[in-house]
């Protein structure tokens, strides 16, 4: 039988059920010591500053440059495509970048890649601004729902054709706070 969390504060009309873990806290946090590792190697004596996309990304991002053993600076973009479960098609920029990205090496850190459209409206309208180099760390990769070509150089893990929530990733600003990853089911 599959365990389930259950959170009573929704109402009648709007139950949702996460199901056990998908991924565990610990299966995610092996993998951030793995990525870190190699990203410390690939940006050693580089001006690295990491870009997280909020919100979704922002616990991901946190764990991960927490573990990256080279100097660098942090800055975010807020974005957002999706309306509850379905992408909106719209890609919509809350608050831009702080730092000028000219001529730095640029590790952008995304919580996962579904369609892979606003990440690539993201990489092209960062590689517009003249980094020196731009990587993408995707937590997740979503491959079966790809519509843009987007090369990732860092993966956490592939998942399948699901919608996960947990570790930040939401549904309708819901179950962020979920230590891990959970398929999500909305019941009848």
């Amino acid at each position: 039988m599959v365990e389930s969390f259950h959170l009573k504060s929704l109402s009648e009309e709007d139950k949702l059920i996460v199901s056990k873990p998908f991924l565990s806290t610990e299966q995610i946090q092996q993998r951030i010591k793995e990525l870190s590792a190699e990203i410390s190697r690939d940006y050693e004596g580089k001006k690295l500053l990491s870009v997280g996309i909020l919100r979704g990304a922002f616990m991901f991002f946190a764990d991960l440059v927490r573990s990256i053993q080279v100097p660098m600076e942090v800055d975010f973009l807020n974005v957002s495509s999706y309306v509850k479960a379905e992408t909106s098609g719209e890609i919509k920029i809350h608050t831009d970048l702080r730092e000028n990205i000219r001529g730095k090496d640029i590790l952008l850190i995304e919580d996962i890649v579904d369609t892979g459209l606003t990440l690539n409206y993201i990489k092209n309208m960062l590689l517009e601004r003249q980094p020196a180099s731009l990587r993408i760390c995707a937590f997740l990769d979503k491959k079966p729902r790809r519509k843009a070509d987007v090369a990732l150089d860092y993966v956490g893990f592939e998942i399948p054709d699901e919608y996960i929530v947990g570790y930040g990733l939401d549904y309708d600003n819901k179950f962020r706070n979920l230590p891990y990853i959970a398929i999500f089911k909305k019941s009848l």
